[in-house]
């Protein structure tokens, strides 16, 4: 994430962002995404926050102790088996925010600041209203409460409660009764769970509009702590990012009456 700065001045206009996925990080296995797993630390690198730019300058330093050094502590595990390619693939990250940045003053110079983050606004808005229809639709088709359950492989629940205010078009996604986290690596963060509610809403809206935050503005998202939804800082989760992730889609869909089971 990059800040965008403001050309004749130090205000933040915007934030750049880029996401990828980093081809090993460390942990217990190569490619960091291994199956038996039941810790964090067994997957590798974790990272709550580093400025990896200051300045200008790039902090390989840094990068080293996060990717390296830290991971390598734990036992068994070893820091990342493939250091210059993270760091040339967070390179070309940082390059592709820049681009971003560099794109976002031609467009300031060419309509001006007010207008240019009005229209960023109005796109969020619109995605906001699209899911407020979408969930009054929902209501006149199903009632104001919708409900859905499903289970992993090894029989644990994810269990969803909708209830829909249609007054307001919100709606409040509940997974009271879903399973507590286990030991293994099928832990879902909080974060993943907005992110198959996210996809689930987009795709059920039949508008044209691209993908943001708007569409989760109407949502009250509530998940039990300690649950395989949301576990404690150390579970293991690589399993959760994509597994668990497809059967939230898969209780979504279901709740809402959207898809066959697979589909």
């Amino acid at each position: 994430i990059t800040p965008c700065h403001a050309e004749d001045s130090d205000e933040i206009i915007f934030f750049c962002a880029s996401r990828g996925h980093h081809a090993d990080i460390g942990g217990i296995t190569a490619g960091s995404m291994p199956p038996t797993s039941k810790t964090l630390f067994e997957e590798g690198a974790r990272i709550k926050s580093f400025k990896i730019v200051s300045e200008g300058k790039f902090d390989r330093k840094g990068l080293e102790k996060y990717m390296l050094e830290e991971p390598a502590q734990y036992p068994g595990c070893s820091g990342t088996r493939c250091f210059r390619d993270v760091e040339s693939d967070l390179q070309a990250q940082i390059a592709a925010n820049q681009k971003g940045i560099n794109l976002i003053h031609m467009l300031v110079a060419e309509w001006g600041l007010d207008m240019v983050q009005q229209y960023m606004e109005y796109i969020r808005r619109n995605a906001e209203q699209a899911v407020r229809s979408l969930l009054r639709d929902a209501a006149k088709r199903q009632g104001t409460k919708l409900h859905a359950i499903d289970y992993m492989d090894d029989g644990t629940p994810i269990e969803l409660s909708v209830d829909i205010d249609t007054k307001k078009g919100s709606a409040t996604f509940d997974f009271e009764g879903t399973g507590p986290e286990v030991a293994a690596n099928s832990n879902c963060p909080r974060s993943v769970v907005s992110s198959a509610i996210i996809y689930c809403l987009r795709s059920m809206v039949s508008s044209e509009i691209p993908l943001n935050q708007g569409c989760l503005t109407p949502i009250d998202i509530r998940i039990p702590k300690g649950s395989l939804l949301d576990p404690s800082e150390t579970a293991a989760v690589v399993g959760g990012n994509v597994l668990t992730s497809q059967r939230i889609t898969d209780v979504v869909l279901k709740a809402f009456n959207a898809a066959a089971a697979s589909q």
